[in-house]
């Protein structure tokens, strides 16, 4: 949520240069330039629904030659989930997810971002997103400098009603399920996800056949994608997803530290 493929195109050059053929698709009604996004909110914006995104990520996974490997982050991270569960992707790497079933955390941060979000008394007006809000949610562990940056960059206003849905059916997902691997990332200072969702998050998944990981950086929010020092986060699920190809891979190397 309040973002579009422009905050990904640094991660898509990473990966590119790694071998790897990468595409960020956007959502629907957030194609185009942020600024012009935020200054001219698309037309229904406001009515935009979660199964709406996730028909049209599946839509695009589906019609490629191969399974997958899909990166998303918060709502994206949920995303991820979801198609993780229809068999349709080969990994998935969840970072700062909303977390599915309902789950919550009971952090002061997650509480009052969630309900300045969701605002049942807002209808369908959408969020619209202001730098002083990016700053506290997103970037509190940067300079308002560099948050300004990141803002008049990337942020886009948003649908409440995605949120909302996150915590309906459409967020639902059977744990219990066997399903590809998952890496699952969580910022440490976080203040719209708390790390330790992601934590609980990664635990509800029961299957012990299939891998379930979970990784945990300090010094970092919500913009754990974005802001300084995002390129240890892509090196660690290059790592991630090179010793599990090679099937090198160890649980015991990827518990929180």
């Amino acid at each position: 949520m309040f973002q579009n493929p422009v905050s990904w195109e640094k991660w898509v050059a990473y990966f590119n240069a790694k071998g790897y053929e990468c595409i960020a698709p956007a959502w629907p009604l957030h194609e185009g330039d942020p600024a012009d996004l935020r200054n001219n909110p698309p037309e229904g914006l406001g009515d935009l629904a979660l199964q709406t995104i996730v028909d049209e990520m599946e839509r695009v996974v589906s019609a490629l030659p191969e399974k997958p490997i899909v990166i998303g982050h918060s709502v994206g991270g949920l995303i991820v989930q979801l198609l993780t569960q229809k068999g349709i992707v080969a990994s998935g790497v969840p970072i700062d997810s909303v977390a599915p079933n309902t789950m919550l955390a009971f952090d002061w941060g997650f509480m009052k971002n969630s309900a300045l979000i969701a605002n049942p008394f807002k209808g369908n007006q959408p969020f619209e997103m202001d730098l002083e809000s990016f700053h506290a949610s997103f970037c509190n562990t940067m300079s308002e400098e560099a948050t300004r940056e990141a803002y008049e960059r990337t942020a886009t206003h948003d649908s409440r009603n995605v949120l909302r849905d996150c915590m309906g059916e459409a967020g639902e997902i059977d744990l219990d399920l066997p399903h590809a691997p998952l890496l699952f990332i969580g910022g440490e200072e976080d203040e719209i996800i708390p790390y330790e969702l992601n934590r609980k998050n990664a635990e509800a998944y029961t299957d012990e056949a299939s891998i379930t990981d979970f990784k945990a950086f300090p010094n970092r929010g919500h913009w754990i994608c974005g802001q300084e020092g995002w390129e240890e986060i892509a090196e660690y699920i290059s790592g991630w997803l090179t010793a599990h190809e090679t099937n090198q891979y160890s649980t015991e190397d990827n518990n929180n530290q």
